[in-house]
C-alpha cells in the first residue's frame, strides 16, 4: 500500500475501526462479506480506491 496511510482524521478512522470489527474485519462500506471485502478490499486493492476513506493518498 505504498503511497497510502490511515486517514489523518482520528474521529474518521475511529468510526470505521468500530464497523471493522462489527464486521469481523469485512469493510463497512460493502453490503456482502467474503473473502473480497477485507480489509483492505480488493477494490482498495485493485483501483487504490478506499471507499470508506480509511485510506488515503500520502
Amino acid at each position: 500500500m505504498e503511497n497510502y496511510r490511515l486517514n489523518p482524521d482520528k474521529e474518521h478512522v475511529q468510526k470505521i475501526m468500530e464497523g471493522l470489527f462489527k464486521k469481523n474485519g469485512h469493510c463497512p462500506c460493502q453490503i456482502k462479506e467474503d473473502e473480497t471485502t477485507l480489509c483492505p478490499c480488493n477494490k482498495f486493492l485493485k483501483d487504490k480506491n478506499c471507499c470508506c476513506k480509511l485510506y488515503v493518498e500520502v
